[in-house]
């Protein structure tokens, strides 16, 4: 006999990227940063006592949260802490969306959005992006004709990379009936010379909510840390009803403060990923890959048009990618519509991206 609920019988879940245990493999294939936290994380870690931890922590991680608050120019209210970016969406669901109401997602994008969907029981309306990946000039409208109360957006796009502007967001939520969930998991890597910045849209729409992680650009992946940026008729519902009690632990509570206090030092490794992306795309391009213009710590590469060895450019994709895991390299591969020619590339250090890149180079030249 099986218990489950009959949606969850029926639904695949979300499949995480390989977590390889054997020493010496080079990932490049969850886009964690490749450099180490801060000095100043590494010290609080330090100086935890065992003794903390037969306490409950902070409920709400209020000291994180005014650093948070202090950072944004928002409210300690308009900051919800949360155990790492999964839980904030599965809040914003079990929150904001009844079983059986609509949620929208852009089409590729982050795989977890329809599986938390399927368990809420929730209807998955995908709203194809174009073939540059951007968003239609009719995309909230489109979202409205769904009926969704509530639509996922990545920004900057996974996996493509691409950034879209403040300005267009701030169109469509502007149009959009239901709730706008902004993923800024990547944000980090952006190009401080585009000035981009959404935050201020949480303060003109009281429909906007923002994601922001611990993972990527502060390096702390295996925290399991995050946070949402929203105007209170959002935050305070997650807060004080639908938040797990104590949802996020000491040790998180404290590295996580220590990190967003030290943003300095974690912009050392922002910008020595954006110069690797640009070196890594332009020798990409150079083997003959097309790659989308990224503002990630990732590069969508499709690979060069397949030669007499292969049947087409998805075979010839698959294949490089299993090549590099033989070797050791670690990839992501989409077997979906659209990616099954393309190869995501997690940037990493000089040297990893160096030997990526003369793998790929030595299978072109043997084909």
């Amino acid at each position: 006999m099986s218990y489950e609920r009959s949606n969850i019988k029926r639904m695949t879940g979300y499949a995480s990227g390989e977590q390889p245990n054997q020493p010496g493999i080079i990932k490049l294939n969850t886009n964690e940063n490749p450099y180490p936290a801060s000095p100043a994380v590494a010290a609080a870690l330090a100086d935890l006592r065992v003794d903390s931890l037969r306490r409950y922590p902070q409920p709400l991680a209020n000291d994180f949260r005014r650093i948070a608050a202090q950072y944004h120019q928002v409210g300690i209210d308009n900051i919800i802490a949360t155990n790492g970016g999964d839980e904030l969406l599965r809040l914003v669901i079990t929150t904001f969306v009844d079983v059986g109401e609509t949620i929208a997602i852009a089409e590729p994008s982050y795989s977890l959005y329809p599986v938390l969907a399927e368990i809420q029981g929730c209807e998955v309306a995908r709203i194809d992006l174009q073939d540059d990946w951007s968003m239609a000039a009719d995309f909230a409208a489109r979202l409205n004709a769904t009926g969704a109360k509530l639509a996922f957006v990545v920004n900057p796009h996974a996996p493509s990379g691409l950034l879209t502007s403040a300005e267009r967001l701030a169109e469509i939520a502007q149009e959009f009936t239901g709730v706008l969930v902004i993923d800024e998991a990547y944000v980090d890597f952006i190009d401080p010379d585009l000035h981009y910045d959404a935050v201020a849209l949480t303060k003109r729409f009281d429909n906007v909510l923002i994601l922001r992680t611990m993972s990527k650009g502060y390096s702390l992946a295996g925290l399991r840390f995050a946070y949402g940026i929203a105007a209170t008729s959002l935050t305070e519902p997650m807060l004080y009803k639908t938040r797990d009690s104590y949802n996020t632990d000491v040790i998180s509570q404290v590295l996580a403060t220590a990190a967003l206090s030290d943003r300095a030092a974690a912009a050392v490794s922002w910008e020595k990923v954006r110069t690797e992306r640009a070196r890594v795309k332009k020798a990409l391009e150079n083997l003959g890959f097309q790659c989308a213009d990224s503002q990630s710590n990732f590069l969508l590469a499709q690979v060069p048009s397949a030669d007499a060895r292969y049947e087409n450019s998805e075979l010839m994709a698959r294949e490089f990618y299993q090549r590099l895991k033989d070797d050791g390299i670690l990839i992501r591969y989409f077997d979906q519509p659209r990616l099954r020619d393309k190869l995501r590339i997690t940037i990493g250090t000089f040297d990893e991206n160096q030997q990526l890149l003369q793998h790929l180079e030595s299978y072109l030249r043997n084909t």
